[in-house]
């Protein structure tokens, strides 16, 4: 009886973590380049009180044996990089990926962070940036006379210059990609940071070797689908009450106990 009160409490807290993930996943409905996460959990070992073909007699053995589970633990939250929706924006500096692949951006402390939000910006200097300031890598100065940036689908980056009638090429966005992304350790502000998990970044000219494409003057939206997650959101509330109904009904039965003698 008291198994079931810290079993069923285990239950409640993976829930919790299960909420927490949905409405993290909710608040960044509208959150460009934003990828939707997923709690998993597994089963708790099990207390074994009979083993499964223990004997029950000279000539017969035990078919299932008795084990009892012990609740559940969180075992990862999942990143899904599906690739959410595209919007078109007219803005020059706003890039899209269609495919695998992230752009690649300096952070403060000298590190390479990736990020899929391509809402791009300048800098006094020109040079171009995450709205956080991060210059993308390798990096690319907007000259203070041009007139008309143009991206293409290779990430090659071509520039109208005032009193010109010939587009310069200014240089090349590359996109970086991983074998497992889903190993990416998230830093907060749309960025990301490889770790062992995730495996070295493979970096390459969009189009090519697997890598997805640049497309100027969209941005790729969040890929978090509101209807699933409140779907999911009321699945997880409903199993969270159905754990405290548990604990609640052990504390009765515990109650009883207590009351057999007066």
């Amino acid at each position: 009886m008291v198994r079931s009160l810290y079993t069923a409490a285990t239950g409640m807290k993976a829930q919790q973590l299960s909420i927490d993930t949905i409405s993290n996943n909710i608040s960044n409905v509208n959150t460009g380049g934003y990828k939707k996460q997923r709690a998993e959990f597994a089963d708790l070992f099990y207390q074994t009180m009979e083993y499964a073909g223990t004997s029950t007699s000279a000539t017969t053995i035990s078919p299932t044996g008795i084990e009892v589970g012990l609740g559940v633990r969180p075992t990862s939250i999942q990143k899904i990089f599906t690739e959410g929706t595209l919007k078109e924006t007219g803005n020059s500096l706003d890039i899209a990926i269609t495919g695998e692949g992230f752009f690649q951006v300096l952070l403060p402390d000298g590190n390479t962070g990736y990020t899929r939000n391509g809402s791009f910006k300048m800098d006094a200097n020109g040079t171009v940036t995450t709205s956080d300031g991060y210059p993308l890598q390798p990096q690319l100065t907007i000259p203070a006379d041009t007139t008309q940036i143009t991206i293409g689908a290779d990430g090659t980056v071509s520039i109208m210059q005032a009193g010109q009638t010939a587009a310069t090429q200014l240089g090349n966005i590359e996109l970086a990609d991983f074998i497992n992304p889903a190993g990416l350790h998230a830093l907060g502000d749309n960025n990301y940071i490889n770790t062992a998990a995730s495996g070295a970044p493979i970096v390459g000219t969009p189009g090519l070797n697997g890598l997805g494409q640049t497309r100027q003057r969209f941005l790729e939206l969040s890929n978090v689908q509101l209807v699933e997650e409140m779907t999911d959101l009321i699945t997880g509330q409903r199993a969270y009450e159905a754990s405290s109904k548990a604990i609640t009904t052990s504390d009765e039965m515990l109650s009883t106990v207590n009351g057999l003698k007066r």
